[in-house]
C-alpha cells in the first residue's frame, strides 16, 4: 500500500506535476531541516553530545536520501526495476552534489588571502578587497586541515561495497532476471560489507568525539544557538562545564549561594578556558565598544543583560574585582572568561528580576555583532529576538526543554520524510516519461534540491566564519555525508537488490560516484585549497553527468 498523498502523478498536467514537485520537495526539504536541527541541538546535551555526534548526526542526516531510495525500489518488481533508476539517480546526485557544490560555495564563503602558501587566518583583515577575478582564484582560499585530510581518506575507503557489486556485475550479461540472480549472492556480500563500514565510520565518529575533534562542531553551534537568541548563556554553557569537570574528579564548584559562594582558590581547568575563550571570544571584542581591549565595567553590565544575566550592580562590582588580578578596572580576555565562568557556575540568588533589561531592537543589534562574520558583515537576517518563556528558564530546565524540543523536531522530520519520499519518488519518475528523459538525469538533479539544500545552507554558514577550525566543521561535514551515502544508504540498495531479486545495472553511475570520490579524497590532501581548486570542483557537478552520457551512449556501458 502506498505511503503518503494518494494524487496518481500521470494523472495531472503539466502545471499540476511542477505544483507537485515543488509541495513535495518543500516538505522533504524542512523535514530535512527538522532532523538537521533536532540532531544539532542534542549536541548541547553533554550526556549525549558524543553519541549524537558520532552517530546520531550522521545516521538521522542520511534518513532524506535513504527514504528515496527505499520507496524506489517498492511495488511490483517491474515497477522496482525501473523505479530503481530513481534511486540510483538520488544517491549519486545526492552524493556528488554534497561533494562539489556546496564544498565550492563554502570555500568561497570562507575564502582569505594566502600569503606565502599560508591561508591568512591571524590577520586583522583576513581578505583584502579590490582583488580581480584571476587574483581571487590563484591568491585566495582555505586551510585544510589533518581531519579533512583523514576524512578523504575515510570516504575513498568506504567505496569499497560498490567495488564488490559492481566488478562481478560487468561480466553478467543476458536478461534482467538471470542479472539479477547472478548478482544476488554478491549483493549479500556488498549490503554486508555496507554494514561493516557503516558501524566502522560510527566507531571511528566517537573516538573522535573522545579525542576532543567533535569539540569544534559543538562550539560552532553553540555559537550559533547564542546568535539566534534561543538559549542564555548558562543553559547552552553550563552543564558541559559540570561534565568536563566531574571527569576530572573536581566536583562541584559551588555548594551555596550566590557568587560569593565559589571559594577563593576554584580556578576552572584548562580545558574549561580554552573552551570558554573559544566561545566567547568574539562577543568579548564585540562589546569591547572604544577597542582597546579590555572590558569596563559599564561594557560589562551591557553584556550580562543581554545575555539574561539581570545581575544586581553590587555583585557586577564584586565579581568584577574579584577577577581583575591587577586592579586596573579593566578587565582582559582571560579575566573576562574566568568572570563568565563564575558567572555561569554560580546559582542565581544575586540576579534580580527588576534589573533593567536591554530593549530587545538593541539585543538583536548586539547579537549580530557579538557573532559577526570576520569581514565585518553580521547575519541580521539570523537574529531572532529571544523567547523569554525559553532563555529566562534555569539552565537545568534549559536543557530539558532542549532535549524535548530536540526529539520532537526528530520525530516529526523523520515522520515527513516517510510521508513524502514514496510520492516524490513517483513525481520525478513522471516527469522522466513527460520530458523523456532517462529517470536517473532527473533524480540526480532534482532529489538532492529537496533532500540535501539544509546541507548546503549549513556548511556555508559554518565556513562564512572564516576560521579554520569552522573551515574544518563544513568541509568534514560534506565528507561524513558522503561517507553515509557510501555505507547506510548503499546498504538499503543493496538490501533491495538482494531481498527482491533486482539486477544492479548502473556501471556508468557507480563509475561516476566512486571516481569523484576519489577525486576530491586527492585534492583535499594538499595544505591548502584555492578558489581556483573550488571552481573545478563546482564543474565536477555537470561533468559528472556529461561522463555517466557518455559512458552509457557511446561507450555501451549500463
Amino acid at each position: 500500500m502506498a505511503i503518503g498523498p494518494t494524487i496518481d502523478p500521470a494523472d495531472v498536467g503539466t502545471t499540476g506535476l511542477i505544483w507537485l514537485f515543488f509541495s513535495y520537495g518543500y516538505a522533504l526539504f524542512y523535514s530535512a531541516n527538522l532532523i538537521g536541527e533536532g540532531s544539532e541541538l542534542l549536541l548541547l546535551v553533554p550526556s549525549m553530545a558524543g553519541l549524537v555526534g558520532g552517530v546520531v548526526l550522521p545516521l538521522l542526516g542520511a534518513v532524506p536520501d535513504g527514504a528515496i531510495i527505499l520507496f524506489s525500489g517498492l511495488g511490483s518488481i517491474e515497477v522496482a526495476q525501473d523505479s530503481l533508476s530513481v534511486g540510483i539517480g538520488a544517491l549519486a546526485g545526492s552524493t556528488i552534489m554534497l561533494l562539489t557544490i556546496p564544498w565550492a560555495l563554502s570555500v568561497f564563503a570562507g575564502r582569505v588571502d594566502i600569503i606565502n602558501g599560508n591561508p591568512n587566518y591571524r590577520g586583522k583583515i583576513k581578505l583584502f578587497p579590490g582583488k580581480s577575478t584571476s587574483e581571487t582564484l590563484r591568491t585566495t582560499g582555505v586551510a585544510v586541515s589533518d581531519e579533512i585530510r583523514h576524512g578523504g581518506i575515510v570516504m575513498a575507503l568506504t567505496t569499497i561495497p560498490y567495488f564488490l557489486i559492481q566488478i562481478p556485475a560487468m561480466f553478467m550479461h543476458g536478461p534482467t532476471e538471470e542479472v539479477a540472480e547472478g548478482e544476488h549472492w554478491w549483493a549479500l556480500g556488498s549490503l554486508l560489507m555496507c554494514l561493516i563500514g557503516l558501524v566502522a565510520y560510527m566507531v571511528l565518529q566517537l573516538k573522535f568525539n573522545d579525542a576532543g575533534q567533535t569539540k569544534d562542531k559543538r562550539i560552532a553551534i553553540a555559537k550559533k544557538t547564542l546568535q539566534e537568541g534561543k538559549m542564555s548563556l548558562k543553559g547552552v554553557v553550563k552543564s558541559t562545564i559540570k561534565t568536563m569537570e566531574s571527569k576530572r574528579s573536581l566536583g562541584s564548584v559551588s555548594d551555596g549561594t550566590g557568587y560569593g559562594a565559589i571559594p577563593s582558590d576554584s580556578e576552572p581547568s584548562p580545558e574549561i578556558l580554552s573552551e570558554l575563550k573559544e566561545l566567547l571570544h568574539d562577543a568579548f571584542r564585540a562589546y569591547d565598544s572604544d577597542g582597546n581591549g579590555t572590558l569596563e565595567k559599564h561594557e560589562i553590565r551591557v553584556f550580562l543583560k543581554d545575555f539574561h544575566e539581570n545581575i544586581d550592580e553590587d555583585t557586577v562590582n564584586e565579581i568584577c574585582a574579584r577577577v581583575d588580578k591587577d586592579n586596573d578596572n579593566l578587565i582582559s580576555l582571560d579575566e573576562f572568561v574566568i568572570l563568565c565562568y563564575y558567572l555561569i557556575m554560580s546559582d542565581d540568588d544575586h540576579s534580580t528580576k527588576n534589573a533593567p533589561v536591554v530593549d530587545k531592537g538593541f539585543r538583536a543589534s548586539i547579537q549580530a555583532h557579538v557573532f559577526k562574520d570576520d569581514d565585518g558583515e553580521g547575519d541580521d537576517d539570523e537574529v531572532e529576538d529571544i523567547p523569554e518563556d525559553f532563555t529566562d528558564l534555569s539552565p537545568e530546565d534549559q536543557q530539558s526543554a532542549i532535549k524535548l524540543r530536540a526529539f520532537k523536531m526528530l520525530f516529526v522530520g523523520t515522520l515527513m520524510v516517510v510521508y513524502f519520499s514514496d510520492p516524490m519518488v513517483d513525481v520525478m519518475q513522471e516527469i522522466a516519461v513527460k520530458c523523456s528523459i532517462p529517470p536517473f538525469y532527473v533524480s540526480f538533479v532534482l532529489a538532492p534540491l529537496a533532500s540535501n539544500s539544509s546541507e548546503v545552507i549549513a556548511s556555508m554558514f559554518y565556513a562564512a566564519k572564516k576560521t579554520r577550525k569552522t573551515m574544518t566543521v563544513s568541509l568534514s561535514a560534506l565528507e561524513g555525508a558522503a561517507c553515509m551515502n557510501n555505507t547506510f544508504c548503499l546498504c538499503i540498495f543493496m538490501g533491495l537488490i538482494y531481498a527482491r531479486g533486482l539486477a544492479w545495472q548502473y556501471t556508468a553511475e557507480t563509475a561516476s560516484i566512486v571516481v569523484v570520490q576519489f577525486i576530491m579524497a586527492l585534492l583535499v590532501q594538499k595544505d591548502v585549497m584555492t578558489c581556483g581548486t573550488a571552481l573545478g570542483v563546482l564543474a565536477i557537478f555537470p561533468l559528472s553527468l556529461v561522463f555517466v552520457f557518455t559512458m552509457e551512449n557511446y561507450l555501451g556501458f549500463d
